[in-house]
């Protein structure tokens, strides 16, 4: 365990894999190439939540036929080749169909997108079985937190290089190119992770004989291990950020100018802050403080949504990006870091797929706080906000960074 090259390969996969699906980003580019093609506010909406939680619905399903398997790296590959060849349909369609048809268009982008998300379903589950087992506990997070580096700073450079190609080049084909290109980049970070060493698993499950079965015995085991309520419903919560962070933007714009580089500079915050802040991550990880990281980061975003407060000055809004940029990267340092630990080896499967469905259901938070401020005001937004933090922060006292599995 724990081999250099299968660590160099692991942060080469995260810095391609980074620089490939920025591209793509749900608040920027997407939005822009959907419109292009005539599709609307929902449209959008719809591809965007495609791309960011397609995959988490399969996952229980992967794990329902991964916790057999001894080997999971050939699984993995042909999950690396649906997902290559689904991003370049993405870009051949636009440049080949592009404006002549732009509703063909649309519904080629929407496929790509399908496949390339609902196969990361199955990819997540392999890929979090590869890392467990060839990497141990505290060097895993070394591992991931070098990556989570590399993978910031790769989407430095993909949104400079994006910006360049839309700059020079006419829409469509510019987008269309955005694929391609992007798509080459990934490839190399497939070939990198393809080629991992991985050793046989000794200890698997039995597979059930359906899947409603597996389903039933998954969430009895959910009932069962008090430990793995206490770290869902900690992670759960912890997405209460949430809540607030769309609508900071919306609240900043009542107090200063929101131009283009302005809002530059607040993602390029975010995209530093979580950049910088892995190298703390991976030391208290590599020392087996999976649980202060928790609570540093619940503190952190407390304090970012504090801040949203005072407000008045770009400065200070490109602080809370900062902060909330480094908590989103230790919290998923953290939270997977405590459920390969807490997973006994045949059950890692199940552990993982259970805790990241149902931490899923935060992805949506940002709904519900659209919802509150429509009926408050800014400030009960931010309040509330805070006070689920609390919460979290109050549960997160209960996790064991070394616990023994039932």
């Amino acid at each position: 365990m724990d081999k250099k090259l299968n660590h160099i390969k692991n942060v080469l996969h995260g810095f391609f894999l980074s620089i490939g699906t920025t591209i793509a980003e749900p608040h920027t580019i997407l939005p822009l190439i959907v419109s292009h093609f005539g599709g609307g506010a929902i449209l959008i909406g719809f591809y965007s939540s495609l791309l960011r939680g397609g995959a988490i619905l399969v996952q229980l399903y992967a794990a329902f036929h991964a916790q057999s398997y001894p080997f999971m790296l050939k699984y993995l590959r042909r999950v690396f080749l649906a997902r290559f060849l689904a991003w370049f349909f993405i870009g051949l369609s636009i440049i080949f169909i592009g404006d002549d048809y732009p509703n063909l268009t649309l519904f080629c982008i929407g496929l790509g997108l399908f496949i390339f998300s609902f196969s990361a379903g199955f990819g997540a589950i392999y890929f979090r079985e590869i890392i467990a087992k060839v990497f141990t506990h505290k060097f895993r997070g070394k591992t991931m937190a070098t990556r989570q580096f590399f993978a910031a700073f790769a989407s430095i450079i993909s949104g400079a290089g994006a910006g360049y190609i839309l700059q020079t080049q006419e829409a469509p084909f510019s987008y269309g190119i955005l694929f391609i290109v992007s798509t080459v980049l990934m490839a190399f970070g497939y070939l990198a992770f393809g080629t991992i060493e991985e050793p046989i698993k000794e200890k698997v499950a039995k597979k059930e004989k359906s899947f409603k079965l597996f389903l039933q015995n998954a969430f009895a085991l959910l009932k069962m291990d008090k430990q793995l309520q206490i770290q869902v419903f900690t992670f759960l919560t912890a997405y209460a950020y949430l809540f607030a962070l769309p609508f900071i933007i919306l609240d900043a714009q009542d107090s200063i100018t929101l131009d283009g580089t302005a809002i530059g500079m607040l993602i390029t915050a975010q995209m530093v802050g979580a950049m910088f802040s892995n190298i703390l991550w991976g030391k208290l990880s590599f020392k087996g403080l999976n649980k202060l990281i928790t609570h540093i980061t619940i503190s952190m975003f407390i304090l970012a949504i504090s801040l949203a407060f005072i407000g008045g000055h770009l400065y200070l809004y490109m602080t809370i990006f900062f902060i909330v940029g480094a908590a989103m990267d230790g919290n998923r340092i953290a939270s997977g870091n405590l459920i390969l630990i807490l997973a006994p080896e045949e059950k890692r499967p199940v552990y993982t797929a259970l805790q990241t469905n149902i931490m899923s259901f935060g992805i949506f938070f940002s709904i519900l706080g659209g919802v509150i401020l429509s009926l408050s005001s800014y400030t009960f937004l931010y309040v509330f906000t805070i006070l689920i933090l609390l919460v979290s922060f109050g549960a997160s006292l209960y996790l064991k960074d070394e616990v023994k599995t039932i």
